[in-house]
């Protein structure tokens, strides 16, 4: 393997004792801090550990750099975690699938606890074990917050989620020479750009992705977050397969964490400086609950985003652009209309992104042949009236497959909610007008939890009032040296993407460790048994 130094494959594989940095899970933000703390501080010794497999060389590949279609779906089958073979989960690659639960291959859903009586709940809340985590799957998208989607208390955001770009790989322009994108834009900008400030107009998707000179696209994930700076760490060591069970402490800080060897079920106690939980927005408050760790707003403030979809044909566009497009490379999202963006306003609470699909998600007439590129789909993503009764519950008399505490989801869609997927709705419907003939009666609306944009679980606040989990360096209340990172660290209520801005918030709060390691004695010289 190329990267990273790793336990040993077999089975009696080793595991550091003591380590400055422990760092639970593999995703895009446990990747940010790993990376952040490799080039601020080399010497310190890290850990990073992920339940699920190790996928890919290097690791945290996107899969759909995976060329081979079998070798693809055996990465997805393998990151579906302990319910792979659940008849409960319905798996669909089908973006018009409007079954009540959607698993989007590659990713996993709660067998039980998802909804109860009187309550939405949320059915299609979704993970992913596998080193990369979600970074692995997603698809790429990097809109930048704005105006109530901003954290207000963070003065150098920008400067953040300029950090974040770079650890991402994002192009803000991807495909600015798709034979349709600037006549989409035109489109969409005569009908929605009137009255929006020039950052909330109308753009380019910025996508974190690599255009290749000969046609291939690479999508990034937490490959190219890691970077080669810490793929050739020898400090820093991965390790796959390994299930952080509990975040130990002692005095209001952290002294460790214990973690289990899926592979032998043996139990090793880590002694780590400092800890991050970055498992995800479901599974961070899990542990710090399984942990004793239990401040008021844990699992609270539970967020996602209502998705809204249409799809249409794109009327009066030339088949000469078409045929001008190098077919080498199509992934999923291809360069004949590009990825389109409509930015979140506090006036239009939602966000819309407009992509090609390979095919119309509903039937067409059998001599009907659309030309290349010209059915795309519309998807409007909502915020989420934030309220405290919107929590993840944990039952210590019942535990999951993981044995961890299972989890009991209590979530509603408030009126104000209703009323901004109504307006979401009449938008997309809109939007599809001008941009030409909509496929199939009417948009509609996922089930909660399919955005897989879950948050808010483990906020950031700036005082310990009762309604946040961290403080704005992502430290947990009252537990020193404790980090938390991921979309659950989000505090606002947001349509857009998450992913730029929960990496953003991991280049915090990795400086912030980075800093306290340069200002207390040597690093720990990482030791194994």
């Amino acid at each position: 393997m190329t990267a990273h130094r790793s336990p040993d494959t077999g089975p009696d594989r080793s595991f550091p004792t003591s380590v400055d940095v422990a760092i639970v899970g593999s995703g895009p933000s446990g990747a940010a801090y790993a990376r952040i703390l490799s080039e601020l501080c080399p010497d310190a010794s890290l850990v990073t550990f992920e339940v699920g497999p190790l996928l890919t060389d290097p690791p945290g590949t996107h899969i759909k750099n995976i060329v081979d279609d079998d070798a693809r779906a055996r990465a997805q089958r393998m990151s579906e975690g302990p319910l792979a073979s659940s008849e409960t989960v319905v798996r669909t690659a089908d973006y018009s699938d409007e079954s009540p639960r959607i698993a989007r291959p590659g990713t996993f859903l709660l067998d039980s606890g998802y909804q109860f009586d009187g309550e939405d709940g949320l059915p299609n809340a979704a993970m992913s074990s596998n080193v990369g985590g979600m970074g692995a799957h997603w698809t790429g998208a990097c809109p930048r917050p704005g105006d109530g989607e901003r954290i207000s208390s963070l003065d150098n955001l920008d400067e953040l989620l300029d950090e974040a770009e770079r650890l991402l790989g994002v192009d803000r322009d991807p495909f600015g020479d798709a034979p349709f994108a600037a006549e989409v834009r035109t489109r969409l900008a005569d009908l929605l750009n009137v009255g929006r400030t020039d950052d909330r107009k109308v753009a380019p998707m910025p996508l974190a992705v690599t255009r290749h000179d000969d046609g291939r696209l690479s999508w990034s994930g937490s490959d190219v977050v890691y970077g080669d700076v810490t793929r050739h760490n020898a400090n820093h060591v991965l390790a796959p397969e390994a299930l952080v069970t509990r975040v130990l402490t002692r005095d209001g800080a952290v002294e460790g964490v214990r973690v289990k060897d899926t592979r032998t079920s043996a139990e090793h106690d880590v002694r780590a400086r400092f800890v991050v939980v970055a498992a995800d927005s479901l599974r961070t408050p899990q542990l710090l609950w399984a942990s004793g760790i239990r401040p008021e707003a844990l699992g609270r403030y539970l967020n996602d985003q209502p998705q809204t979809v249409y799809a249409v044909r794109l009327r009066d566009v030339s088949e000469d652009a078409a045929s001008e497009v190098d077919p080498r490379g199509r992934s999923t999202i291809v360069q004949q209309s590009g990825v389109s963006w409509v930015p979140y306003t506090d006036a239009e609470p939602f966000h819309g992104q407009v992509m090609q699909l390979d095919a119309s998600p509903v039937p067409l007439a059998e001599d009907d042949v659309p030309t290349p590129g010209t059915i795309v789909g519309l998807g409007w993503f909502c915020g989420k009236e934030l309220q405290a009764s919107d929590r993840i519950e944990f039952d210590d008399n019942e535990m999951d497959r993981y044995g961890l505490p299972a989890m009991r989801i209590h979530y509603t869609l408030t009126d104000r909610d209703h009323e901004n997927i109504a307006a979401a709705t009449a938008a997309v419907e809109r939007a599809a007008q001008a941009l030409g003939e909509p496929l199939g009666d009417k948009p509609f609306t996922f089930g909660p939890g399919a955005s897989l944009h879950v948050q808010g679980t483990v906020r950031m606040g700036t005082v310990a009032d009762g309604t946040s989990v961290c403080d704005p360096r992502s430290q947990v209340w009252d537990v020193e040296r404790l980090h938390v990172a991921g979309n659950g660290v989000i505090p606002t209520s947001t349509a857009c993407n998450p992913t730029l801005t929960s990496v953003a918030l991991a280049v915090a709060g990795a400086r912030h460790i980075a800093l306290q390691l340069t200002h207390t004695s040597a690093v720990l010289v990482p030791q194994e048994v």
